[in-house]
């Protein structure tokens, strides 16, 4: 009975192609990683321009040409951000400056903690008389934190500059040009998949629309339900706690926990007791629960088919990438990799596994 042998020669090919692909991800990784402000900018503005074109497309209809279209389209977008976030920043530099009154009650509820630990570490060393050095009071917090934990969540200052400056002008030319960059783009392919390429885009397209559109619906919901929230309450700043609450909300699973921070530190300087919190946590938890789980299947629907799994792993993954701008760009891009698997045979096993 003889045993038919693999060639060294088509096992050294497998373990040389193998390393290849991973020597390859690993140089992706690099470039999205260093080359982060670049890549950020590029992928907002396909997204803007997908979250745009319907308008674009219903200007086109009532014969506005596409050029103009996409410019008043612009223009418009730049003027509702500019209000927004001119809105937002005063309201930031309003409580920035009460921010040491807050920053007093923190330091307190935290000395209260550390008064507690300490017991607990006196009782212990009793029994093990054992003591390491002592650990030096944490510094006061700056004044500033607040505008640094916002730049902080965007990233640097250049990917910042590269998005305010170059994503309008792209989001106004991927509109404009919209026709010219689809047949320029299946022209890169050969001919025999050419069909296979437009499919691919075009699910592509549907998804990150519906994405996209149904998201922003959902967290204006959310923002208008949590600031309404905290308006019934009589919490100091209920917009602006709102609008940091309902961005929190919405990051998958962790969001019904990170929603309780911003309303808990604004309420430490007016609550005392432990039932007010608990009532505030189970009403932001009912929110995310509402939302998510009921709103959000109707206006999203079910074509981003992600599981839990794999939307944990790119959490994780583009968070430890590009920060905060990894958690907002985290769906829409497995969302895109599984369209891509499912037109492609070889991949389409990732494709069923993201999307089990």
């Amino acid at each position: 009975m003889s045993v038919t042998q693999t060639p060294p020669s088509i096992v050294r090919f497998a373990s040389s192609n193998f390393s290849l692909r991973i020597l390859a991800a690993a140089i992706i990784l690099l470039f999205f990683y260093y080359a982060a402000g670049v890549v950020i900018t590029l992928l907002l503005s396909i997204l803007l321009a997908y979250f745009l074109d319907p308008a674009v497309e219903l200007l086109e209809r009532i014969r506005v040409p596409r050029t103009l279209g996409a410019m008043v389209m612009v223009l418009i977008l730049i003027a509702v951000l500019f209000a927004v976030g001119y809105g937002l920043w005063t309201r930031t530099s309003d409580f920035e400056a009460n921010w040491p009154r807050y920053s007093g009650v923190l330091r307190q509820a935290a000395g209260a903690v550390e008064g507690k630990i300490k017991g607990i570490e006196g009782q212990v060393s009793q029994i093990s008389p054992e003591q390491g050095p002592t650990q030096p009071p944490p510094p006061a917090v700056e004044p500033g934190i607040v505008h640094t934990l916002i730049m902080r969540s965007i990233g640097s200052l250049y990917a910042l500059f590269l998005e305010v400056t170059f994503m309008p002008f792209l989001v106004f030319f991927m509109l404009a040009g919209k026709r010219e960059l689809w047949h320029g783009t299946l022209q890169l392919f050969p001919s025999s998949r050419r069909t296979q390429i437009k499919e691919t885009l075009e699910d592509l397209r549907d998804v990150l629309r519906d994405y996209l559109v149904g998201m922003t619906l959902v967290t204006l919901l959310v923002i208008a339900a949590s600031s309404l929230f905290f308006w019934i309450l009589d919490l100091d700043y209920p917009i602006l706690t709102g609008i940091a609450s309902g961005l929190l909300n919405m990051v998958p699973y962790i969001g019904a926990v990170l929603a309780w921070l911003p309303g808990f530190m604004i309420a430490l300087a007016k609550w005392r007791t432990i039932g007010n919190f608990v009532g505030m946590a189970g009403v932001l938890t009912a929110i995310h629960v509402i939302a998510l789980n009921f709103v959000a299947p109707q206006v999203v629907g079910r074509r981003v088919r992600l599981n839990a799994v794999a939307i944990t792993i790119s959490l994780l993954f583009w968070g430890w990438v590009w920060g905060g701008m990894g958690l907002l760009l985290a769906i829409p891009i497995t969302a895109a990799l599984r369209v891509v698997c499912d037109h492609t045979e070889s991949w389409k096993p990732i494709g069923r596994w993201l999307s089990a």
